[in-house]
């Protein structure tokens, strides 16, 4: 019987056009417009200068870059794995406050903090100051010290404030683990972590990793300031130092190549791994209490990302927000603050929305090459937000001629004037985000439960509504807060995108900062990270009770 009603549901779903694939191909091609857009220009002729790129630098920007993907995925992996498990296996005093803590990194854009490395670990910094004082030494050359303007020093920057990628999904999976798999590790003598918690986490590490990847690909302020020659600074070099859009936009495609790669990888590995669960463990993990030395070393193994991510960045901001007796005009950061919520709000609605019924449908009433349309749409993450932006430009303009046409004039500037280009941009850029945190939950669904939902009479709109959301309510919230924190950092994008006079901290603080001026650039910043801590506290609530 059951057999037949799905025979008959497949083949009655094959005799009309089905509107939920159709508005999910229609979503899809939109997302992929402004790629294809840079893959056009970058088609075009540039004259003569790649091949000068070629036989010169490009060499060592992807070779900077390498450096950096691979130090900062390994690093952030270690940052953000080890904290999660801590937080999620073991109980010990100070473990709530680790919980949400270990977030907040998240909210500080890494170019601040560079900057405040950079004046921490200087020469004439707090740590530097402090050694020749303790020591005696008087120069520079009466000791070696590491250069933190260096690609050991990016690395660093870089890991410190993205490792929350991994830790917000990797926290997610250890909690939705079932009780009785780490029973069954323990009966037979196996190591909990290993043998039970690492390789049920790993596509949710594996997604949070993608975002990392794609992060460090992307940067620029960070490698700008420490002067470190990747892709991404070629791009802006070739574009704006040497005016030829079309070289940046072959520029890109590497970087776009790196992340392509990657992704084919980590599918092809996992292509023949599948877990699945009932949704939510029958019995609750129960967290081990600890004592004594262990103690000590959860709370060493918490402190170190946080303190180089979020403690040491927000102590340097405050001391040059205290010693600044000028002071900003709080009127107008109030302004900016609420223009900042206002959009990165929007946009995370936006982002999870589109996410969800992309994944929801390329699931569950689409095959395989609707799966993989959805995959590629989400790409744009991969390349650089100022790249990215140009090919919004280009495909808002002809998207909003095209609508003047049809219209006779009558309906202009669809897209192109307000707010509507930075959100739209904002959704291209960030559905990655979104579709990565729906993909890994979706995933640890059983694969039976709309089959099942169906035949007992619900249809597939009630299914989803009444069955599948509820259960990826931790999803959904760990994307949004993602999206959320993102949008509030970003910078090359809104720069380029934004209406007259709209400012947000972002952009309010870079304009300072770009300068080195970062005892005026210190308020607004701090303001990011204090308007971060709204999401982060919330989505530490909901997780919470995420079984």
């Amino acid at each position: 019987m059951v057999a037949t009603f799905l025979t008959n549901w497949a083949g009655a779903s094959r005799q009309y056009l089905d509107r939920w694939l159709v508005a999910v191909v229609l979503l899809c091609g939109l997302f992929l417009a402004p790629v294809l857009a840079l893959v056009i220009t970058a088609s075009g002729d540039s004259d003569g200068l790649w091949s000068h790129l070629l036989n010169t630098v490009l060499g060592t920007y992807v070779r900077n870059t390498l450096i950096l993907m691979v130090g900062v995925g390994v690093l952030s992996i270690g940052f953000g794995v080890s904290s999660a498990w801590v937080v999620s296996r073991y109980h010990f005093p100070g473990k709530t406050v680790m919980e949400w803590a270990l977030l907040l990194p998240a909210a500080i854009p890494a170019y601040i903090i560079a900057y405040t490395y950079t004046d921490f670990f200087e020469y004439a910094g707090f740590v530097q100051s402090g050694l020749r004082s303790v020591f005696g030494w008087q120069t520079a050359q009466d000791y070696w010290f590491p250069e933190i303007r260096s690609l050991g020093g990016a690395i660093l920057v870089m890991a410190s404030v993205l490792y929350p990628y991994i830790y917000m999904v990797t926290r997610v999976a250890f909690r939705l683990t079932p009780a009785s798999l780490f029973e069954i590790a323990l009966v037979h003598n196996k190591s909990q972590f290993w043998t039970v918690g690492l390789p049920l986490a790993r596509p949710a590490i594996m997604a949070g990793l993608a975002l990392v990847l794609m992060e460090v690909v992307s940067d620029f302020g960070t490698v700008e300031y420490f002067a470190i020659p990747t892709i991404t600074l070629g791009i802006f070099n070739v574009w704006l130092g040497m005016n030829n859009i079309v070289a940046a936009a072959q520029i890109s495609l590497v970087g776009f190549v790196f992340i392509v790669s990657l992704l084919g990888l980590e599918l092809y590995a996992r292509a023949r791994q599948q877990f699945s669960g009932n949704g939510k463990p029958p019995t609750p993990v129960t967290p081990i209490v600890l004592h004594g030395s262990k103690v000590f070393m959860c709370w060493l193994i918490c402190m170190i990302p946080l303190a180089l991510g979020f403690i040491i960045p927000v102590l340097v901001l405050l001391s040059f927000v205290l010693g600044n007796n000028a002071g900003t005009d709080f009127a107008a950061i109030s302004g900016i603050i609420s223009n900042t919520l206002m959009i990165a709000g929007m946009a995370s609605v936006f982002v999870m929305v589109v996410s969800c019924f992309i994944v929801l449908t390329a699931t569950y009433r689409s095959g395989k090459w609707v799966r993989s349309l959805a995959l590629l749409s989400s790409l744009g993450y991969a390349f650089p937000g100022t790249m990215l932006a140009i090919g919004v430009l280009i495909f808002a303009s002809a998207f909003d001629r095209m609508i003047a046409t049809i219209t006779n004039g009558h309906v202009l500037g669809i897209l192109i004037s307000g707010l509507g280009i930075l959100l739209f941009a904002y959704v291209v850029r960030f559905q990655a985000v979104g579709y990565g945190a729906m993909i890994s939950g979706v995933r640890r669904l059983p694969p039976n439960m709309m089959n099942a939902s169906r035949i007992l009479g619900h249809g597939y709109s009630s299914s989803i509504k009444l069955v599948i959301l509820p259960l990826l309510r931790s999803s959904l919230l760990a994307g949004g807060l993602l999206v959320f924190v993102d949008v509030m950092k970003e910078l090359p994008m809104t720069l380029l995108l934004r209406p007259f006079n709209f400012e947000t901290l972002a952009t309010f603080t870079y304009q300072f900062a770009k300068d080195e001026m970062l005892e005026q650039a210190a308020l607004p910043a701090l303001m990011i990270v204090i308007a971060g801590l709204v999401p982060v506290a919330f989505m530490n609530m909901m997780l919470k009770h995420s079984r």
